[in-house]
């Protein structure tokens, strides 16, 4: 990984995942990019009826000095940078560095154009009440960006990446989610392999992943839950291995049927209060 983006506002959550996306970069000698999104009146426009509930809360923004919400942003990321040790670039260079973005629009639209050119996005888990704004940013990153996404939540957490778990599927998204989170887990103490269920589905077995994990250097364990409710079966396994990442595949279903009959990434998105790497096709 050579450049991990943010979404930068001036609010707490934004600050701790500032902290965590340069923790990272100094991990993986990767740029740390942040960009400030700012709406405009014409933002709703063409948007997906799914969005606009997030995009009500943001044409808020548009009432309540953006300029001024620009500038503080601004000086967050500075800040975080500054304490990091890291230099501001105005163009990219082969070493680390910090650069800032502003731009005008809706994250819909404009996550789908700085994200792809990007190795990680770093967004903050939707709080439980008055989340809208993240939600239409998280979204925007793991459906828009074709990058995987570091979801974190909404408490301080320490350094993520130490003690990994991976909730295996046997799916195409949980595969590119593994291939993705590959700079984390070489550099990891620690890799569980969940396999949560049933285990005749297509595709490649928990031992299989092991072994393949094996052709980078990553000593992995193996672990197979029972039961029909999945996200508590992940859950509790990664409380059990006192892990501080889960990676994971998104919507290997519909989001539709994610949301009628329930589903492990949106039980991950909304109620688990841990840092996720997920990653969707």
């Amino acid at each position: 990984m050579k450049v991990i983006l943010v979404p930068v506002a001036d609010r707490p959550e934004c600050a701790r995942a500032l902290r965590t996306a340069f923790d990272l970069g100094q991990r993986l000698e990767a740029s740390v990019v942040g960009c400030h999104i700012r709406a405009h009146a014409y933002s709703a426009v063409n948007l997906p009826r799914s969005l606009l509930e997030g995009e009500a809360a943001w044409q808020q923004a548009i009432k309540k000095k953006p300029l001024a919400k620009s500038a503080a942003a601004k000086k967050l990321f500075g800040d975080v940078a500054e304490a990091h040790g890291y230099q501001m670039i105005r163009r990219p260079r082969k070493t680390p560095g910090a650069q800032w973005q502003e731009k005008v629009g809706s994250p819909h639209k404009l996550m789908s154009i700085v994200g792809p050119v990007s190795d990680l996005v770093v967004v903050s888990r939707p709080a439980s009440k008055g989340g809208e704004l993240s939600e239409l940013f998280l979204r925007a990153a793991l459906l828009n960006t074709g990058k995987p996404v570091l979801v974190m939540p909404q408490v301080a957490t320490r350094l993520v990446g130490r003690r990994v778990c991976i909730a295996w599927n046997q799916s195409i998204e949980a595969a590119k989610a593994v291939a993705a989170a590959m700079p984390l887990l070489t550099s990891a103490d620690e890799v569980t392999i969940i396999s949560s269920g049933a285990t005749d589905a297509l595709g490649p077995k928990a031992n299989q992943v092991a072994n393949y994990l094996k052709f980078w250097g990553v000593k992995s364990t193996c672990v197979q839950t029972r039961g029909t409710d999945h996200a508590s079966n992940i859950l509790d396994c990664y409380k059990e291995s006192k892990s501080d990442l889960l990676v994971m595949g998104a919507y290997s279903r519909s989001r539709l049927r994610e949301r009628i009959f329930g589903g492990v990434t949106d039980h991950m998105l909304r109620s688990a209060n841990i840092p996720v790497l997920m990653k969707h096709s």
